[in-house]
């Protein structure tokens, strides 16, 4: 990159070249100032304007290396990441600590990959990395998720043949990668040769662990720490909380955790309420609603969705929304918690003035979630033209462009409450391959309706798309074939499941139920 490019240090025609102060005429005095500039809060913006004087006076053309590393890091400061590269690039040799600046103001800003390309560089220039470089690289590598966990085993080797003594804040970073990385197996390893495990280091396994359902091994780590903090118990609390299965779990840490003398957080308030919702209790989630008054936390937005969210799938709505209307601030993930409380329970109008009420807001816009919220309450209580009038405005008001969900909800609807036709031409007009949970959705609808012709197009796309999962799908399209004298198919079709080890399951649905909130 050409040092015009970088900054106009050389004037157009006419025009006064920028002069340099007096008392910036040495190195030392440009130091001095540029560490002015670097610790006023806020920074000052001279940044470009003093390095353009500098390009004038040779003082910043890279020869000096201690002034240029302050000039980079004082464009860093002033979010001005193009002219701190402008100023990395035009070192000859950009030292240890250019490239460890230059590569943390990328991350802290979002620019994963160009911050790794800075690590790697420096990797290849020197051969060495000090253990904030290798921390760093740990981290982008968990940030990007990158297959085979290939940055974490190379940053993993370069610790066994460079770091003598072991270090808390790498030894968390690189398990925290393996983890992220979905490398579990390698995460133990590491762990397991610690000479001191951390409660840092052992609380990243524990979520890697919880992750993955083991929740028998995340157990053993929690009991094995010899010292607990509050974000061990609420790796735990949280991991508990995310299956029926396991839910109560999730409240007996919660409350031993208040015993070994650590106050719930945010994030404990959040999924203990979680878990309430999984078991249907009410009672239970009413107390901890009490113990969030009486913390400084009650007022918080998150605690606040999370109560509406509780009530709601407990089935006391009408509490979420005493809780919903006293809420000072409410984001999309409240919004979306009320209209799918009302949908669920049965009271798709009020779900829709909800709605309605959400979209006349400037403050708020509905989400993916919030849709499918909508579409559902709507398929629920058969409004059609509601339901239609919600999923065109998707791209025509939101330019949100729909997710097989919301196709499987509108197929469901059309289908169940249009004509089972119509809902066969929408199918066809899905701009990308519809999937199995449209195609159940349209069979569900035909076998409904005794359309056997539909549901024999249905039935074999879901087949295709899902060979030995959905047992109600072969189960409906036998019923139908039955219900119209086709025995011959049906016993095909029984011969099919055979084949494929297909088991007859009671109770089955035509769409997945699971409405993730948090949206991205």
């Amino acid at each position: 990159m050409q040092q015009s490019n970088r900054l106009q240090s050389q004037p157009h025609a006419g025009s006064l070249q920028p002069r340099v102060p007096r008392h910036l005429r040495t190195a030392a005095a440009v130091a001095a100032a540029l560490q002015g500039l670097i610790d006023a809060s806020p920074p000052q913006r001279e940044s470009q304007t003093l390095h353009a004087q500098l390009l004038t006076s040779g003082l910043g053309s890279g020869a000096d290396l201690s002034v240029n590393v302050k000039l980079l890091v004082l464009h860093l400061r002033c979010s001005s990441l193009h002219n701190a590269r402008a100023v990395f690039d035009g070192m000859p040799r950009p030292t240890h600590a250019a490239h460890n600046y230059l590569a943390a103001g990328y991350f802290r800003r979002g620019h994963l990959r160009e911050a790794l390309g800075v690590v790697r560089r420096l990797a290849a220039s020197t051969g060495r990395l000090d253990v904030f470089t290798l921390s760093m690289a740990l981290k982008l590598s968990a940030a990007l998720v990158l297959p085979g966990a290939v940055v974490a085993r190379e940053v993993h080797a370069r610790v066994v043949r460079t770091v003598a003594e072991p270090d808390e804040i790498l030894s968390a970073a690189l398990v925290d990668a393996y983890v992220k990385s979905g490398s579990l197996g390698y995460a133990r390893r590491a762990h397991a040769v610690m000479p001191v495990r951390s409660v840092v280091c052992s609380t990243a396994l524990l979520v890697g662990c919880m992750n993955e359902g083991m929740f028998k091994d995340a157990e053993a780590i929690f009991e094995s720490m010899e010292e607990k903090d509050v974000v061990a118990y609420n790796a735990m609390v949280e991991g508990y909380s995310q299956t029926e299965e396991t839910a109560e779990g999730s409240l007996e840490v919660y409350k031993a955790m208040q015993r070994a003398g650590f106050r719930p957080t945010l994030s404990t308030f959040v999924s203990v309420l979680g878990a309430c919702s999984l078991l249907s209790s009410p009672e239970l989630g009413e107390q901890v609603h009490c113990q969030a008054i009486k913390s400084s936390l009650f007022g918080d937005i998150k605690t606040g969705s999370a109560l509406v969210d509780m009530y709601a799938k407990c089935g006391r709505v009408e509490d979420g929304r005493r809780v919903f209307d006293h809420m000072t601030e409410r984001n999309v993930v409240t919004w979306t918690s009320m209209i799918d409380g009302y949908g669920k329970n049965g009271h798709s109008d009020e779900a829709l003035q909800v709605f309605g009420e959400m979209r006349r807001r400037l403050d708020v816009r509905p989400n993916h979630a919030t849709f499918l919220s909508v579409l559902s309450a709507c398929a629920h209580a058969g409004l059609l033209s509601q339901g239609q009038e919600a999923f065109q405005s998707m791209e025509s008001e939101y330019l949100l462009r729909p997710r097989m969900e919301h196709y499987a909800c509108m197929v469901d609807l059309l289908g169940r409450f249009g004509s089972v036709r119509q809902a066969y031409e929408f199918v066809r007009g899905i701009p990308a391959r519809p999937n199995s949970d449209v195609w159940a959705a349209l069979l569900g609808a035909a076998t409904l309706h005794g359309d056997v012709e539909v549901a024999d197009v249905a039935a074999r796309e879901v087949f295709e798309l899902s060979r030995a999962g959905r047992p109600g799908a072969y189960m409906a399209f036998s019923n139908t074939l039955a219900a119209a004298g086709k025995w011959d198919g049906v016993h095909d079709v029984r011969e099919m499941m055979k084949r494929r080890g297909v088991m007859k399951d009671a109770a089955f649905s035509w769409i997945g139920s699971d409405n993730p909130l948090l949206d991205d």
